[in-house]
């Protein structure tokens, strides 16, 4: 006993090393009182708000909102409910409305960004026109049932892609780099827009539904993001205002849509937020001298 005890104390100490080999006189898996004293939990673990995660779900739900209105819009125009006319003051309507929050809201007002921005929606509008008889004729040798089937699947894509949280979005005059997801998501509701309004009887009918449809999937989505960066208040207020008019239209276009609508989001809105903070109790992350390193890189010119 004694001479264990001797060898013991005789035996050098004990080092944390990763590439050393076998130290003598210990095992290869032997730890001392100190391995664990650097052990940290749950250090990179975000502590979340209910009502904090509700509002940032907002930004999902309006946009919902929006794709939902463009459908009943789809919908009113191919019964003739609405005629070319009134699509082209409504359309004209979002335009001077679009306009003049972008203004508000980007950037401060100036004569050349006025002018900028007049040049640009001009020839926008100039090249929809002049392309509306090609996308009258573009799919009239396809049924309508497929029509209807791949526009559904596009707008589900655009859904699912879309990027909700802003970061590939930016206000005029910035650099932006959209993200390929971000592209899909557009390309694919430009196709469906242009698979409905193949559908309707009239070139005039084709433009004005068309120049809806580009304004909603190309514009708002900045406009909503001026709209958040300016003011969450206005955002909230926009937001809830756009959800009640979205509900009234759906309820008056079909019962069915309304009630998927508001289960959706509610389930958005209220019921994922309560799940995730929910899940927050679970989170079990343990952090020590033993992780990768992470390299830090301080560029300075």
């Amino acid at each position: 006993m004694n001479d264990e005890k001797s060898r013991i104390k005789c035996r050098p100490k004990w080092r944390k090393v990763a590439y050393g080999g076998r130290q003598p006189g210990y095992d290869d898996n032997y730890t001392d009182e100190s391995f664990l004293e650097e052990m940290v939990m749950n250090a990179n673990v975000v502590k979340r708000d209910l009502l904090k995660v509700m509002i940032d779900s907002v930004s999902i739900s309006q946009y919902i909102c929006i794709v939902a209105l463009v459908v009943s819009t789809w919908a009113y125009t191919l019964n003739l409910v609405i005629d070319e006319v009134t699509l082209l003051k409504l359309d004209t309507g979002l335009l001077l409305v679009g306009f003049s929050m972008l203004l508000l809201t980007a950037c401060p007002f100036s004569l050349k960004l006025l002018f900028k921005y007049v040049l640009n929606i001009s020839f926008f509008i100039s090249g929809l026109y002049v392309l509306a008889p090609i996308y009258q004729t573009l799919t009239r040798s396809i049924s309508s049932d497929s029509i209807w089937a791949l526009a559904v699947c596009l707008l589900l894509v655009h859904l699912f892609l879309h990027d909700y949280s802003g970061s590939t979005i930016r206000p005029p005059g910035a650099l932006n780099n959209p993200k390929l997801t971000s592209n899909i998501s557009l390309n694919a509701s430009i196709v469906a827009s242009v698979l409905v309004a193949s559908r309707l009887p009239s070139r005039l009918h084709v433009f004005a539904i068309m120049l809806f449809s580009l304004q909603i999937f190309l514009f708002v989505p900045l406009i909503a993001f001026c709209i958040k960066k300016y003011s969450l208040r206005l955002h909230l207020l926009f937001s809830f205002a756009l959800m009640d008019m979205t509900l009234c239209v759906t309820c008056q276009l079909h019962r069915m849509f309304f009630i998927l609508l508001l289960v959706l989001l509610v389930f958005i809105s209220i019921l994922c937020p309560y799940w995730l903070i929910r899940i927050q109790e679970y989170k079990f992350e343990i952090n020590g001298p033993w992780d990768e390193a992470k390299l830090c890189f301080d560029i300075t010119e």
